[in-house]
């Protein structure tokens, strides 16, 4: 055979890798739900000193009055370094739940409404769709994160109640049962959903802008990683804002249990009326760097997690 022959069919054949075949049904949502558990308690259990901080601030503003720094020091000073890492337990197992149903159901919930609508009508509707998507999700994420959020807000508010999770998750289950766990349910809904739904849409739309003049095909994984930061971050600020009013409420109605026959609604009137526009704004500062930091963090995490798991099955109604 002539050195300039063709090679053989075959062989050229044999040289031709396979496309990937997209992941679908269970193995898919597995993939988004595992990546978003992870995203979720990696960045939350890694913010646990500011988010002590900042529960303190919001339920003693007179004493914790000299901002993030100043109330860092203030809590070492005064019970320990040890300290800025109380409610670390239910706070990473909290999250990796709630992480889990958001991210996931983020993801079937948009799925289900693309099917409904169809992909075009979908795409022309898209913010009503992230929306609705990312609200439906975000209620059945605060049904698990509810009990262990109360668990460990009541850990960094009384330092004393309990050396940790399963021993605070069992005490107030023991001496309050199971509706103490849910008494900060309407305020989570309250402070979560309208965060997640700022969350998804702020994030969405600034990847895509910045999308249309990067092509997304092309780019390095680097790239797509860092537009998940700024994207996060941009979207983190937002989200903060809109949910401080409610975040600060959970923090007080978690603090201590009601007065007997007292409704959370009467209870949530009465911390609002005592708090004010202003009150309801404390640790603002703490709580604009942590949910940035948070946010940004959790859509690079989630983001490359994606794409080690080679989960690529997800419809895209971005334009």
């Amino acid at each position: 055979m002539s050195a300039n022959a063709p090679a053989p069919v075959q062989q050229v054949a044999e040289k031709v890798a396979p496309a990937p075949q997209k992941m679908s049904g269970l193995q898919l949502y597995s993939g988004f739900a595992f990546a978003g558990a992870v995203c979720c308690s990696v960045t939350h259990g890694a913010l646990t000193p500011v988010d002590v901080v900042k529960t303190r601030i919001q339920l003693d503003p007179a004493t914790y009055n000299r901002g993030m720094i100043g109330g860092f020091k203030q809590v070492v000073a005064k019970e320990g370094a040890g300290a800025l890492l109380t409610g670390f337990g239910p706070t990473a197992a909290g999250y990796f739940l709630q992480g889990a149903f958001k991210f996931g159901g983020y993801e079937f919930f948009k799925q289900q409404w693309i099917n409904q609508l169809g992909l075009e009508t979908a795409s022309n509707n898209r913010t009503a769709v992230y929306l609705a998507s990312s609200a439906t999700a975000e209620f059945f994420a605060d049904i698990a994160l509810c009990p262990l959020e109360a668990t460990r807000i009541r850990l960094v508010s009384q330092p004393e109640f309990a050396s940790g999770l399963v021993s605070g998750f069992g005490k107030i289950l023991k001496n309050e049962g199971i509706g103490a766990f849910y008494s900060g349910f309407g305020p989570m809904l309250f402070k979560q959903v309208p965060y997640t739904m700022a969350k998804f849409v702020v994030f969405e739309k600034v990847a895509e802008s910045i999308y249309r003049t990067v092509d997304k095909e092309t780019a390095s994984d680097g790239t797509k990683t860092g537009i998940n930061l700024g994207s996060g971050l941009i979207a983190g600020f937002a989200a903060a804002l809109v949910s401080q009013p409610a975040d600060t409420m959970l923090s007080k109605i978690n603090k201590t249990k009601g007065a007997p026959g007292e409704g959370t609604m009467t209870r949530l009137f009465k911390i609002g009326k005592e708090l004010g526009f202003r009150g309801s704004y404390a640790g603002i500062g703490a709580r604009l760097f942590m949910v940035g930091s948070i946010t940004a963090g959790q859509f690079a995490i989630y983001g490359d997690i994606k794409r080690l798991l080679g989960v690529t099955g997800g419809v895209e109604i971005s334009k």
